[in-house]
């Protein structure tokens, strides 16, 4: 089998940054014949995004040497070889009893020099380095099960908006890049993951409450009724990672974890947003989470609720079961 020729490297200015790309033409995406300068390219895009998506946070990289065909690699520890200006934040395994140095974005070159490691996807926590063990950000995760896709997120988005609008708390959605749907709420890190998932669990078992046609909350999946939606408040337990906005998903699609208003929701479709189409949305619109940290949510509430249900009798599943 003759070798691929994936391009000669190349040398790229991002900012006041100059990034080696190797092997340019590489197909990281064999059905579309997208390389790796197009997934760069359209990270540059969308920079100032992906960059307020992954600022300050500690971020594991899904890698694809060889292209989304092939074996991806899920990884924490930083790549050796990074400059001294990619920036890394420290943060603990307890499981393992070791400090790991992430990745933690601060500039587009970063995300950059991360694609030119063969990075696709960007998973940060939801916290930042300044504040590693309090999250900022309490993230809703409305999972379809095997028999439901889209088209039930789509229903229990309404439910979700109406009441955050009751909390006074501001959603930010986002399409997951599959057939879900991520909704962002910016909080003050005050609380530690525990709490937070506390409180997500709660306003997770509201959802349900008032559209027990359509959505689950049972932690175990032989539990769970297929043709419902999974409100998964675990991904907000600690190590818990998300797709990024803006994130490129590895899949034979190219879809991408897209930023989208909540009137939206109801007419688009995950495959709208892909490699390709992003570039023309994010220049035509900017990035409609610019706001997300001037929306700041007092998460109170959601602890108090996470009081009641206790006492009336509802567990809360550990979050590594």
């Amino acid at each position: 089998m003759a070798r691929e020729n994936a391009g000669e490297a190349v040398e790229i200015e991002v900012g006041d940054r100059t990034v080696r790309l190797s092997s340019p033409d590489r197909v990281y995406f064999p059905d579309l014949g997208l390389t790796k300068r197009d997934v760069l390219d359209y990270y540059l895009a969308v920079g100032d995004g992906i960059v307020r998506a992954l600022y300050e946070r500690p971020c594991m990289l899904h890698r694809f040497p060889k292209g989304t065909g092939e074996k991806k690699i899920h990884q924490k520890k930083l790549p050796a070889g990074a400059p001294d200006w990619v920036e890394t934040v420290s943060v603990h395994f307890p499981r393992f009893d070791r400090d790991v140095d992430e990745l933690c974005v601060t500039e587009l070159a970063q995300v950059a020099w991360a694609v030119q490691m063969s990075t696709v996807e960007f998973h940060p926590w939801n916290s930042r380095r300044g504040h590693v063990e309090c999250p900022d950000e309490w993230r809703i995760d409305l999972d379809p099960g095997d028999e439901a896709g889209w088209v039930q997120a789509q229903q229990v988005a309404p439910v979700v908006a109406e009441i955050l609008d009751e909390l006074g708390a501001t959603g930010w959605p986002k399409t997951s890049g599959g057939h879900g749907l991520h909704v962002y709420v910016r909080i003050a890190p005050e609380h530690g993951f525990g709490d937070v998932r506390r409180g997500a669990l709660a306003f997770a078992r509201e959802v349900e409450r008032r559209a027990p046609e359509l959505v689950e909350t049972s932690w175990w999946r032989r539990d769970r009724d297929p043709a419902k939606v999974f409100v998964d408040y675990n991904q907000n337990a600690r190590d818990h990672t998300i797709a990024a906005a803006y994130s490129v998903r590895g899949n034979a699609r190219a879809t991408v974890s897209a930023p989208i208003t909540w009137d939206e929701i109801a007419e688009c479709e995950p495959d709208d947003f892909t490699v390709r189409t992003m570039p023309e949305r994010f220049a035509r619109l900017g990035d409609l989470h610019a706001g997300i940290d001037d929306a700041v949510f007092d998460f109170a509430p959601l602890l108090e609720w996470a009081d009641r249900d206790e006492r009336s009798g509802l567990d809360q599943p550990d979050a590594d079961d």
